[in-house]
């Protein structure tokens, strides 16, 4: 998993991500372990759901394209995850749901037949079409303390971070004395490259191999922990805007900056919104999952989804259809995470892992989007 440098391997994520703030195809789907002729139920009947920023209409499980070739045991560990800090109406689930870990695609199958009601999610206006995004965790080579080339901070939150808000911008954050004393001694970890740190930034979380003082090299997670509460604005348009590039791809990015080194700072304080960090181990299963997302539950690759609370609740498991250029998707997932940019009624972004291909796969998905809500009966 461990990677050199990220510099190199972001130019897809830059694409979505710099310009549209958090923007897969889908990881390689699983062997097909179940038939493709499978015995619906009978369609139940039910009246629509009114959640506050969509609306939920019952249907049939033959409308959830791909239900039979889906491998729902990949699907159950996420769910599995979800039932840590479960949603009041899936509590009386969870025990099942956790003995279906074991069970045959069958088994589970028929649970979700038994015990949940498929509902098509649409705006309040009725549209059933959205977009899908993706999202990953980068992996950084980086150092404990400056030096050898190492000069740009992640900082842990300062204390006053509560009593000014918004805090100051990212421009203040790295040029006032008074920003830069709040911050004084609070660095995790130093990066080589400024724009490693802002990718960072824009993905909430990352791996770091950070070398000590000693020489060894530790593998860490860097989460989320806060925001100076200023809005994320896109480098990548703000290059388009300035009339610098007509290029907004990751590697016309590069190409401006290479270019133009001492206008760097000026393209990265377009943004004003800086994120803060906290330090966690990774050791153990941890290293196969994803940092907590909003649910309180760690995430797992391709099969956790960002969305906006008010439209589907954290812990709902989501039959997910997508489709465009990057591929398709047609997949069991659950809603595990949110995001300043993940509103809508029918929005998703989708956790694709962590290093140079999750990566390059979250960079490149752009596309249309179904979602059908899974509630019980």
């Amino acid at each position: 998993m461990k990677i050199a440098f990220l510099r190199l391997a972001t130019a897809a994520l830059m694409v979505g991500a710099l310009v549209a703030c958090s923007t897969p195809p889908s990881p390689s789907p699983s062997a097909v372990s179940v038939p493709s002729a499978i015995k619906y139920p009978a369609p139940a009947a039910g009246a629509p759901i009114a959640q506050p920023g969509s609306r939920w209409v019952p249907v049939a499980w033959e409308e959830l394209p791909g239900l039979a070739e889906d491998n729902l045991h990949e699907a159950w560990n996420a769910w599995v995850r979800s039932c840590e800090r479960p949603p009041a109406a899936f509590a009386a689930l969870c025990p099942q749901v956790r003995r279906l870990s074991i069970g045959t695609p069958q088994e589970q199958r028929a649970f979700l037949f038994e015990r949940l009601q498929p509902y098509r999610i649409e705006s309040t206006s009725g549209g059933a079409d959205g977009l899908l995004t993706g999202y990953y965790e980068p992996q950084i080579n980086a150092s404990r303390t400056p030096g050898n080339g190492y000069t740009v901070p992640l900082y842990r939150a300062p204390a006053n971070l509560n009593t000014r808000k918004p805090w100051y911008t990212r421009q203040q954050i790295e040029t006032l004395p008074e920003a830069q004393a709040a911050l004084q001694g609070r660095a995790l970890a130093w990066l080589a490259d400024p724009v490693d740190a802002l990718v960072l930034h824009i993905q909430g979380s990352g791996r770091l191999y950070i070398t000590e003082p000693d020489g060894s090299v530790r593998l860490v997670r860097l989460a989320f922990a806060g925001t100076n509460e200023h809005p994320y604005r896109s480098v990548g348009r703000w290059l388009l805007d300035q009339g610098l590039i007509r290029d907004a791809s990751w590697p016309g990015i590069r190409a401006w900056i290479a270019q133009n080194p001492q206008r760097v700072p000026e393209m990265l304080w377009s943004n004003p919104r800086y994120v803060f960090f906290r330090e966690e181990p990774l050791q153990g299963l941890d290293v196969q999952f994803g940092p907590r997302g909003a649910q309180g539950v760690a995430l797992t690759p391709g099969r956790s989804i960002a969305v906006d609370r008010q439209s589907i609740p954290y812990g709902t498991p989501v039959w997910m259809a997508s489709s465009g250029p990057t591929g398709q998707i047609q997949r069991l997932v659950l809603a595990q995470d949110t995001g300043s940019a993940i509103v809508g009624a029918v929005r998703a972004d989708y956790f694709t892992g962590w290093g140079t291909e999750a990566g390059d796969i979250a960079g490149r998905l752009k596309q249309n989007l179904r979602l059908w809500a899974l509630w019980p009966r």
